[in-house]
């Protein structure tokens, strides 16, 4: 055990010291990788934020129960003793005819709404407040609620959120669609990059070879080389995204305060980063096991 730490100790190190003898290319690499990875990562956020706003925005979704004309005192008592027995209602208030005309007519500048109708053209409502704010649950509760007797209609007035959400939902698949492929393609920047540098420490490789060296000792640094430079870059792409939502929440604020309001982008939280540092980490490991095995069966099969 102690023995084998100690290989991969030596071969971190000598990883570490290739890497430092190479500083102009390992930037580059560095780089290239975490630009890759800040498109979807900025993206996931952009989209997550929109949704935090739109959330914000919405307020508390509410659901509107319109009584037919006929509907008398004991149909609203039967409704508001089932809005009493439904534990999804958080709370709900009645807002009758006469009142509702009456909000109208201030609303409108109207001194008397009811003459310039003729008749109260409103209907008795209920205005319910619904505990849980998912667009499915809400749906299912209007509809529940347009079957009882007595109740015209029941309008959710929340469906533009429902609509956001549906766009929010399809913006988060396609960034995770650009993830991966993204993600290939690093796997791939990873693979080219530890050719070459096999290729370039051909001598080395088939010296060790002669020498008995196993294939797991021969991959050993490629292999940390390639997980070392995901892993930077993954901070590269931290990093980029840090500073630019730093940057965009100098000119958020500023639009914020004009509408009075407290609101700023949030950035990578630490889970998230280091769930990408894992990812990066992870793809640049991959990209060097493949480059290595493809080039130690070559070696094999040559001879």
């Amino acid at each position: 055990m102690r023995n084998l730490f100690t290989q991969h100790r030596a071969a971190l190190v000598l990883t570490v010291h290739r890497m430092l003898d190479t500083p102009f290319a390992t930037l580059l690499t560095v780089l290239v990788i975490g630009i890759a990875l800040s498109l979807p990562l900025g993206l996931y956020l952009v989209v997550d934020n929109l949704g935090r706003i739109a959330a914000n925005s919405q307020g508390q979704p509410e659901i509107s129960i319109f009584l037919k004309d006929n509907a008398g005192s004991a149909v609203q008592r039967d409704i508001e003793a089932k809005l009493k027995a439904r534990p999804e209602v958080k709370e709900y208030r009645f807002v009758a005819r006469d009142a509702a005309l009456k909000q109208l007519s201030q609303n409108m500048g109207l001194t008397d709404a009811a003459a310039i109708l003729g008749k109260n053209p409103l209907p008795d409502a209920f205005v319910v407040a619904a505990k849980d704010a998912e667009p499915e649950h809400l749906d299912q509760l209007r509809q529940d609620m347009q079957a009882w007797p007595g109740v015209q209609s029941a309008k959710l007035d929340s469906e533009w959120a429902r609509r956001l959400n549906a766009f929010l939902r399809l913006g988060k698949q396609g960034v995770w669609l650009l993830a991966a492929l993204l993600g290939f393609a690093l796997a791939a920047v990873g693979f080219n990059t530890i050719r070459l540098q096999i290729l370039a420490l051909r001598d080395e490789v088939e010296v060790s070879r002669l020498l008995g060296a196993t294939d797991a000792f021969i991959r050993r640094p490629y292999l940390y080389l390639g997980m070392l430079q995901g892993l930077l870059g993954g901070l590269a792409a931290w990093v980029i995204v840090a500073s630019a939502f730093a940057l965009i929440n100098l000119r958020v604020a500023e639009i914020a305060s004009l509408y009075h309001l407290n609101f700023l982008l949030t950035s990578l939280a630490w889970r998230d980063g280091l769930a990408v540092l894992v990812s990066a980490a992870s793809l640049g490991w991959l990209g060097a096991y493949l480059a290595a095995n493809q080039h130690l069966r070559g070696a094999r099969a040559a001879h």
